[in-house]
């Protein structure tokens, strides 16, 4: 894996691991309980859906601590001083659109394209990270497309932990 994750990101991790197995799994412990006592298991919904659920969080336990456990640290503030850092809200002129468009480069487990999260390691984040004010870059997607998009504006910000886990 190694993935590349900030402190608060595995500041998240550490706390919706906790919150799976303080809480969440004794809640399904219980259900899986009393809707064994349905009867029949080869018939009894209940108990499959129960035992799903248990499946789901014992998996996404496992993913979590696989994640923090091979991860590399990002140094957020690592880079030009007068240029992008992790979490900067950036202003983009898409030529091509003939639009503007605001993101912040995040990482790999905080990426939601559609409220302008993302990826440090997407096409995109890989080239806006580290460029200032009036750079133009260009955002190679493939071998057969690309795309050009200027910085026309920097807003220092920081990981307010307001972007979400992704679910997987």
């Amino acid at each position: 894996m190694h993935d590349k994750l900030t402190k608060k990101d595995i500041e998240l991790m550490e706390k919706e691991l906790e919150d799976r197995r303080l809480n969440i799994r004794p809640a399904i412990m219980e259900e899986v309980k009393r809707t064994r006592a349905f009867g029949d298991l080869s018939e009894n919904y209940e108990y499959k859906a129960a035992k799903d659920a248990q499946r789901r969080n014992d998996s996404r336990v496992r993913y979590l601590e696989n994640m923090i456990k091979t991860a590399r640290l990002i140094d957020e503030e690592k880079g030009a001083p007068d240029g992008v850092k992790l979490y900067d809200k950036v202003t983009l002129w898409l030529p091509e659109d003939e639009e503007e468009m605001v993101i912040q480069v995040v990482s790999t487990v905080r990426t939601n394209p559609d409220a302008g999260l993302i990826s440090l390691e997407s096409p995109l984040g890989k080239m806006v990270l580290g460029a200032k004010v009036g750079a133009v870059v260009t955002v190679r997607v493939n071998d057969a497309y690309s795309y050009d998009a200027e910085i026309r504006a920097i807003e220092p910000a920081q990981d307010d932990g307001s972007a979400p886990l992704l679910p997987y």
